[in-house]
């Protein structure tokens, strides 16, 4: 009997192993993740984040420590940053190997563009977008036109969002396709082979789209044929945020200057990631007229030639503090009086 009930108990354990060994692989199969993962509903908050506006300044700069694998362009995917400002917020440091341990600047702190302050605002000289909402602003990379192939200077609207969009190359670049010795479709199905990756938003101005790519590198840099390209990533959020009828401005203004808290600031982009003295003599130019005019609306301001200087030669789009309104520096003289008074050891400071 014992013999028996032993050779039953040995049957069913035989039985049940495979069965079991079955549903575990089935847990952990492909099918399984993709069942799993079809369930969940995916994430459209924004992947940037949404800064509050203080007068013409927005967000603050932060550091990040890369690790050994790190490069510029990995890390501009992983937390929405454009190649080329990573590199200008970076001088002297690899943007190929960073190396192990090296904290780089993140270049998340804005002069707002002196434009609209309302829906999506594309500035081609700085390669980024901002998305003005109710709590703040949100910035983006955008790839942008080249100079044979410039992205237009547009008042625009959104006029629809599109998801797994096909593309139909225009004929001027089946033709350069051709003159290179190859061949391009009239249209490119949806996929991994699709230039305008998982989503985009059609505007107004005809044959123009913002919309995400099938190569991470590029974003942040003048790359394409006019069209405005985003990281996957964030088209296929920010798709779900915009509405349409959202306006679209793009303007080109490498050289911005603001108010925040009674103090003025200066941002200044190079064009490229080498600064030639063509480029150094037109920003400048550009910085002077721009800083002149600023102070006719706001001659409440004064501000110090020098810092402008700085900002001029590093050309890095990092905001610069390079004054103040004449106000608060009255009331700072006034406090000073209140102090003993003491010899001063400074230079002559240069006001312009």
């Amino acid at each position: 009997m014992q013999l028996k009930f032993l050779f039953s108990l040995l049957l069913s354990l035989a039985l049940w192993a495979p069965a079991a060994y079955a549903a575990e692989a089935g847990a952990a199969s492909p099918a399984g993740a993709n069942k799993v993962a079809s369930d969940a509903k995916p994430d459209r908050s924004p992947r940037v984040p949404t800064f509050s506006v203080n007068g013409d300044l927005a967000g603050d700069l932060q550091v990040f420590t890369t690790a050994y694998e790190d490069t510029f362009a990995g890390i501009g995917n992983e937390l929405a940053l454009g190649y080329l400002e990573l590199v200008k917020a970076n001088p002297g440091v690899d943007p190929w190997l960073p190396g192990e341990g090296t904290q780089i600047t993140l270049p998340r702190m804005y002069v707002l563009p002196d434009s609209n302050r309302k829906g999506i605002v594309i500035n081609l000289a700085e390669y980024r977008l901002y998305y003005f909402t109710e709590n703040g602003v949100q910035v983006y990379p955008v790839g942008v036109g080249t100079e044979d192939n410039p992205s237009p200077l547009t008042n625009a609207k959104v006029t629809m969002p599109l998801e797994s969009p096909a593309w139909y190359p225009p004929a001027s670049i089946r033709a350069e396709y051709e003159a290179s010795g190859d061949y391009l479709p009239r249209m490119i199905p949806p996929g991994p082979d699709n230039p305008l990756g998982t989503h985009a938003l059609m505007l107004s101005e005809k044959g123009y789209l913002i919309h995400g790519t099938n190569k991470q590198f590029g974003v942040g840099m003048a790359v394409s044929h006019g069209c405005f390209r985003m990281y996957n990533e964030d088209i296929s959020r920010f798709a779900y945020q915009v509405s349409k009828g959202t306006p679209v401005q793009v303007i080109r203004e490498p050289v911005k200057v603001g108010v925040s808290a009674g103090e003025v600031w200066l941002e200044v982009h190079r064009p490229r990631e080498d600064y030639t003295a063509e480029d150094r003599e037109a920003l400048w130019r550009e910085t002077m007229a721009k800083v002149e005019a600023f102070q006719k609306q706001h001659p409440d301001t004064q501000v110090k030639r020098m810092a402008i200087e700085v900002a001029v030669d590093q050309a890095d789009g990092i905001p610069r503090m390079i004054g103040e309104k004449l106000t608060q520096v009255a009331a700072d003289e006034n406090s000073e009086k209140t102090k003993p008074e003491e010899k001063s050891t400074s230079g002559q400071t240069l006001y312009f």
